[in-house]
């Protein structure tokens, strides 16, 4: 049986305040043909569906209309709810959808879900853990001492009863290390420090496949079939280059112990994209040929001296600038014995001289020099 494997949608995410649904209506198009294409019979969300546990109505109207191609492509689809979304929610009318195979997740009530599907090697079972806290899972085993993540997803695995000898899949919403070895994060994630948060890929032996969300970059943790499937696009600039391309994941299960798994590309309608140089440089079209004018553009200009209006000029080449910086003199670190010192024995125009370099990481020229000494012969401060 083929699965496609999918987490991390964040439906109705903004983007340094760039609506991002119409690029999540056309990657999760994308994604349905694939599935189509690929002949998949399931598809498996892992988590952070919405951006928020209160979804904008926009934000509703584009998973109703998602969940409902799928479903006229007879895949059955199962999802379980991330830290961004609200359980109870995501989980309105599960019930109902379960008779035209969309599974959602429950609110967590100590026991999994699972549901179990035939092939003609046998029972597929799948299991589905939404996002779960210690706190969430003490409540159902209040004898046990339940500190941690890794605890809590322990105590539930445990807790529920696999078969070995069949075919497990489960979809998870945690962040998943192997050995104290952790995976690869990018800006756009919401990640605790420390380790309190960490759940051990080992507690996960007993599926044949752990499809996981949480973290934004498609990567294997521990093993090949423990998998965070990552978002579908790319939702910071950490995750541009060439190199970070997003993907979706299908899985063939065949029979016990043989299932292969393939990654294919996804294609965004606008893409992530940092450029650099002197704004001259940025603009000039032999250098970006009309092509990819309309991605999502960080750009970060090298000009030393000031550019009026940069934002706009860089707009009228690229209308989807999301970000400007400056990597020049004046934004390089200064020194700190370049720092004004004994300023009661210096004159008003070597005071500004220093205040000057701190600011602009270079000297005033000498043109420079006898305009603020004329300002300041003007002023009568000059000393």
């Amino acid at each position: 049986m083929r699965f496609m494997h999918m987490a991390d949608l964040h439906i109705g995410k903004r983007v340094n305040e760039f609506n991002m649904l119409e690029d999540q209506k056309h990657i999760l198009q994308q994604a349905l043909d694939i599935a189509v294409e690929n002949n998949v019979e399931g598809i498996l969300l892992a988590g952070d569906i919405y951006d928020k546990s209160l979804p904008t109505g926009d934000a509703v109207e584009l998973l109703d209309a998602f969940l409902t191609d799928i479903v006229r492509r007879d895949i059955k689809v199962f999802i379980v709810s991330g830290n961004h979304d609200s359980p109870e929610r995501l989980a309105f009318g599960r019930k109902l959808m379960e008779s035209k195979g969309v599974f959602i997740s429950k609110v967590f009530d100590g026991n999994l879900d699972v549901v179990s599907l035939r092939d003609e090697y046998g029972a597929i079972n799948i299991f589905m853990m939404p996002f779960v806290k210690p706190p969430h899972v003490k409540k159902y085993f209040p004898d046990e001492e339940i500190d941690s993540y890794n605890e809590a997803v322990r105590k539930i695995i445990m807790n529920t009863k696999v078969d070995e000898n069949e075919r497990n899949i489960i979809i998870a919403h945690q962040f998943v290390v192997s050995a104290g070895i952790e995976p690869t994060r990018s800006d756009s994630e919401n990640i605790s420090v420390g380790g309190l948060d960490h759940v051990e890929a080992s507690t996960f032996d007993s599926f044949d496949y752990v499809a996981l969300g949480h973290l934004h970059h498609p990567q294997s943790i521990g093993r090949d079939s423990i998998r965070y499937a990552g978002s579908p696009l790319k939702y910071s600039f950490s995750e541009s280059g060439e190199n970070k391309q997003k993907n979706v994941t299908i899985i063939n299960l065949k029979e016990k112990n043989n299932l292969e798994i393939d990654n294919i590309i996804l294609c965004p309608l606008r893409d992530m994209v940092e450029i650099k140089g002197p704004i001259k440089e940025l603009l000039n079209p032999a250098n970006h040929e009309n092509k990819g004018l309309e991605n999502y553009i960080h750009a970060i200009l090298t000009d030393d001296e000031s550019i009026i209006d940069a934002i706009g000029k860089i707009r009228s080449v690229y209308p989807n600038v999301m970000k400007i910086d400056f990597d020049n003199l004046r934004t390089q670190k200064t020194e700190p014995d370049s720092v004004a010192k004994d300023v009661t024995k210096k004159s008003s125009l070597q005071l500004f001289e220093e205040f000057y370099k701190l600011n602009n990481n270079t000297d005033m020229n000498e043109e420079q020099k006898k305009i603020v000494q004329s300002i300041l012969e003007n002023l009568g401060v000059n000393r």
